[in-house]
């Protein structure tokens, strides 16, 4: 099991490299909902997302010959462009397998870090295999999104900033919201924040953790249909990151895309700030009132911004 050391040393080897991102709150949003809201805005980070965070202490790890050789990720964008940077600072080769329905924006900045794009139809194959093949082919080291030690405690620093930043201004979060596709970054911030309650936060349909975390097994997601979300299409959580959450008691919540655009929206409207739907999810529950917030102080992670133009119009709308 990971632990707070784990993140803590990850922090180290991303000190300098990942943005130290900002902890934002809003006075309509505490008055609207009668809490302390503190937003973590990894919209801000490096590529737009917190993926940067465990992909960077992933990458940084390798020994020099797994350098040489390279990474395959499969991704649909953010995870992709976390790696496709972190093994651009590192002089290394990558290979994303990304769907072919991946959001423009988020292709074309993964390409632009140099790394090579295999694309693959999402609802016919499986990008795991197509992974699998491509690193053992090339003797590169597979890297997923999210089951991954070292990936989890990248995420992780996340929460451990969050923890700090609280702390200098004499606050201690009692709930953390969190966006929730595969579990990674859910899972490093219950490992950086252990006095926090922790909520997942998935678009409907693709409720697979928060209804692992109510059965107490693995649950995966059948016919899911379609969502903007598209940062947390997962159909199944690893069974690290559900040991984690299962260990802190997680519960889950799920956001329509009606209330994933009202939040982009409220970000951007309130906050300054462009977020993609699913980077967007945990500001959505708590907006749309998916869980009792009232006299507690909430962070609430804003995990993503790389949203297609169109998307995002569609929120101002």
């Amino acid at each position: 099991m990971l632990n707070d050391a784990d993140v803590q040393a990850a922090a180290a080897r991303i000190a300098g490299k990942a943005v130290r991102t900002p902890l934002l709150r809003s006075d309509a949003l505490d008055r609207r909902t009668g809490a302390r809201i503190f937003l973590k805005a990894e919209c801000l980070q490096i590529t737009g997302s917190f993926k940067f965070r465990g992909a960077y202490n992933r990458l940084s790890a390798m020994s020099e010959s797994e350098r040489k050789a390279g990474v395959v990720a499969f991704s649909s964008g953010n995870h992709a462009q976390g790696i496709a940077r972190a093994a651009r600072m590192l002089g290394m080769p990558a290979t994303i397998v990304m769907p072919a329905d991946a959001p423009r924006v988020k292709v074309d900045r993964t390409r632009a870090d140099g790394a090579e794009i295999v694309s693959y139809d999402r609802l016919s194959e499986s990008r795991e295999e197509i992974a699998r093949d491509l690193a053992a082919a090339r003797g590169a080291v597979l890297v997923p999104s999210f089951d991954d030690p070292f990936i989890i405690a990248g995420q992780g620093t996340a929460g451990m900033e969050i923890v700090e930043q609280l702390s200098a201004l004499g606050e201690e979060a009692d709930l953390a919201v969190v966006c929730c596709g595969g579990g990674g970054l859910s899972s490093g911030i219950a490992l950086a924040m252990p006095r926090a309650e922790i909520v997942l936060t998935e678009p409907e349909g693709y409720g697979d953790a928060g209804e692992s975390m109510r059965t107490g097994r693995i649950e995966r997601v059948t016919n899911p249909g379609p969502t903007l979300c598209d940062a947390l299409q997962t159909l199944e959580i690893a069974p690290s990151t559900f040991d984690i959450l299962a260990s802190r008691g997680a519960r889950g919540v799920t956001v329509s895309d009606a209330d994933a655009l009202a939040a982009m929206r409220f970000a951007f409207e309130e906050l300054k700030l462009v977020v993609e739907p699913g980077g967007a999810a945990a500001l959505a529950a708590i907006l749309a009132g998916k869980l009792s917030v009232e006299g507690r102080t909430v962070a609430v992670t804003l995990s993503g911004g790389n949203v297609d133009a169109a998307i995002f119009a569609k929120c101002m709308a």
